[in-house]
This record gives structure tokens, sequence and C-alpha cells, in this order.
């Protein structure tokens, strides 16, 4: 089994290779569910690891539903990935009506060839997931990540396992969200996932020895946990 881990920032990337992490999701932006990295950390990633590195082709948060110029950004980032010499990105999109946009996927699929395409949780916003399953194969992603519509992939395992055994290993589903070392094996034993995704996130408390106390905020930086990665990629070696 594969253990691909979700990663918001150069250190973390380079802690979670380092912790035997087998693929990563290289976003930014950790609040807003990960947006596409800054052309600089899309370089210096590709440059320092040498594991496999997805970039999320996102750009901005909140829905999946495109504007034109949304989504020329998209092509754009998406082809300066492949100058870069990615081998995958991790992207998707719907309409209005919460229908896999069709159009545009094969669109950026084809600007992505050869690298990989991974649908994302915008999956898990979709109005039929198995008719939504269908329609990603057909547009000639090879993966979905998906919690099974629901917060996490354990309250969504029913789903998962179902989607896994329609796709008929036409496509990989992989199970992300709230996976830890306590619970990633069942949900991989249930479901028969064999890729799993989780942001083993850690905040780490900030080094500033001066803050504004009147600003009232949360300065601590995101990380990754070790230790959780490490015990997670041992435990569905083993």
């Amino acid at each position: 089994m594969l253990l691909e881990i979700a990663v918001f920032n150069m250190d973390s990337a380079i802690l979670a290779a380092a912790s035997n992490a087998d693929r990563l999701e290289l976003c930014d932006n950790i609040y807003d569910g990960g947006t596409t990295p800054s052309y600089a950390l899309l370089e210096m990633a590709v440059q320092k690891l040498s594991i496999p590195v997805f970039p999320m082709i996102r750009p901005r948060g909140g829905d999946f539903l495109y504007s034109e110029t949304d989504f020329q950004i998209m092509l754009k980032d998406i082809h300066y990935c492949k100058n870069l010499g990615y081998t995958g990105i991790v992207t998707g999109l719907l309409d209005k009506n919460g229908h896999i946009d069709t159009k545009r996927l094969n669109k950026l699929v084809e600007a992505a060839y050869p690298m990989d395409v991974t649908f994302h949780r915008a999956f898990d916003r979709c109005m039929n997931p198995f008719e939504s399953l269908e329609k990603i194969i057909d547009c000639g992603c090879e993966r979905i990540l998906t919690s099974g519509q629901q917060p996490n992939a354990i309250m969504g395992k029913d789903l998962i396992k179902a989607l896994i055994e329609k796709a008929e290993n036409r496509i990989t589903i992989i199970a992300g969200s709230g996976v830890r070392k306590e619970n990633i094996l069942d949900l991989a034993r249930y479901t028969g996932a064999i890729e799993l995704h989780t942001s083993a996130r850690k905040d780490i408390p900030s080094h500033m020895e001066f803050t504004c106390e009147s600003m009232q905020e949360n300065i601590s930086n995101v990380s990754v946990d070790c230790e959780e990665i490490r015990a997670m990629k041992k435990i569905i070696s083993s």
C-alpha cells in the first residue's frame, strides 16, 4: 500500500519525504483546503525531493465552480508543472449543478499529459458519486481522492468501498481525510484501498520572541508529524 502525505510548505515536504512517505501532494494555503503552490516552491520541490510529488492545481479556495479566468490560470499552472518535470498533478472542477465539468476536465487532462492526474476532493461535493466516477474515468484521470462524501474517510468508508468495487481497477481510489495510525489499517482492509492520504498535520509553536498580544492571533506554523508518518507507513507495510 502507498502512503501519500499532503504538505503545505517546503520544510514539511522535506520532513515527510525523510519519514518514508511514498508520495507528496504539494499545496499552499492549508486553511483553504489547499491551493496551487507558488512558482518558487514548485521549483524548489522538484529540485530537492526525490520521491514523487503531485502539485495541487487549484487557483483559489472556496467552491469548485471556476470562472474562465480561473480556468486559464489552471492551464498555465499545469504547463508550468509539466515544464518543471513533475510526473503528476491534483485537480478537479464541477459545474453549478454539482456534476463533473467534463468539458474542462478533458482539457486539463490533455494539457497535463503525460503527467498523471488525480481528481481531488471536489469529488466529495459532486451530485452523483457513481455517475461522476464514470465521467472521471472517461476523462482519463488515474486517481480519485475521496473521503466518501463525508467529513472524514472513516465516516465515508462504505462509499469508498463501493467506489473501489465499482471502479474494478479502472482507476485508483485514494482514501483520505482523518487517516491516522489508529485507523489506517482498518480503513484499508475494510475498503480495499491500496493508496491512503493524510496531512499528518502537526502545529509548531512560533519561535518569535516578541508577539503583539493585542492582535490576539495564532501564529503557530503548520508542519507534519514525522513519527505519525513513520508509524502509518510501518503499519501498512507489515
